[in-house]
């Protein structure tokens, strides 16, 4: 039987230390204020199936398909795709697994979760919590200062926050949103910590000076991105360049619409934006962005044939 390690004390980048403590039960844990309150994990759950007893068997073959049983049935992770892309996974303890599993269980993240995270990523099957995963649950709790049920929410929207670096990647994005006017009430959230994984010479300054290059100020790219931060995370090649081109060229719009309504951008151009405007212009009609597509098709269609008729009426005065 696997026993239970000792407890141990983790050292938070702030200098405070962490007991060890037992794993919740509870999917929603109360708000701790860091991880200095939080629970951390043990390597024995009673939820866990029995295993084997093999302390000095030579067959690690069984071994190895007891862990591999265990990570398809139990965590729901697909174990080829695992195996080749973590090779590491063939050669570690069952307890790597187990101490993974907890360190995401002690943050809120519900089993259910665990398998499309850890299939996503299998690299965190062998990783160490310790050096590897806690570091980054601190980071969001103690820097960006998102509220401790709400580090669950993060981690599900973006798995990809827990193969960041804090020091190469989390921390310089955070710097340059915090500059770029994310504080206060547009401050970071559980619903935006995924800005936090783009690189800021990559992917955050290069849409900012796109947007600029439209011929909109700095300060009006700011005020747009920080009422849609969703900007932040579309392709300029895919989506920028395509629905300004068709705002310019087919809506006859001006980009001073953009500053109003930034939101246009999170509609997909073939499956709204075009459909509506053929529609408006087959009846010789025009709207605002904002009225034209943020109501539902009900919404829209219904103001379509209002204006329909009163288009007839206005002809018979």
């Amino acid at each position: 039987m696997i026993q239970l390690q000792p407890q141990t004390l983790f050292l938070l980048p702030q200098g405070s230390l962490i007991p060890s403590p037992k794993p919740s039960k509870n999917p929603n844990p109360k708000t701790p204020k860091s991880l200095s309150n939080s629970l951390r994990p043990t390597l024995n759950s009673p939820n866990y199936p029995p295993l084997s007893h093999h302390p000095n068997t030579s067959d690690s073959g069984l071994l190895f398909r007891e862990k591999v049983l265990y990570l398809e049935t139990h965590l729901n992770v697909n174990s080829q795709k695992a195996l080749q892309l973590n090779p590491d996974f063939r050669s570690c303890p069952i307890s790597s697994l187990k101490s993974v599993e907890n360190c995401l269980s002690s943050m809120g993240i519900e089993r259910s979760a665990f398998g499309r995270i850890l299939d996503m990523y299998p690299q965190l099957l062998t990783v160490d919590p310790h050096t590897h995963l806690y570091p980054i649950f601190d980071f969001l709790l103690n820097e960006v200062l998102i509220p401790f049920p709400d580090i669950r929410k993060s981690i599900i929207r973006c798995p990809r926050l827990l193969v960041c670096d804090v020091d190469d990647q989390l921390r310089p994005a955070l710097k340059f949103l915090t500059e770029l006017g994310f504080v206060g009430r547009s401050s970071i959230t559980c619903h935006t910590t995924l800005l936090l994984v783009s690189s800021v010479e990559g992917t955050l300054l290069p849409k900012i000076q796109y947007l600029q290059s439209l011929g909109l100020s700095y300060e009006e790219v700011v005020n747009m991105v920080i009422r849609s931060p969703g900007l932040l995370t579309f392709s300029i090649n895919n989506n920028y360049k395509p629905k300004v081109e068709f705002l310019l060229k087919e809506m006859k719009k001006d980009i001073a619409e953009l500053k109003r309504f930034p939101q246009y951008f999170s509609f997909s151009l073939e499956g709204k934006i075009k459909p509506r405007h053929r529609l408006l212009v087959e009846h010789g009609f025009s709207l605002p962005l904002r009225e034209m597509l943020k109501v539902s098709d009900g919404e829209f269609n219904v103001r379509l044939i209002e204006m329909r008729l009163g288009s007839v009426e206005g002809s018979w005065l």
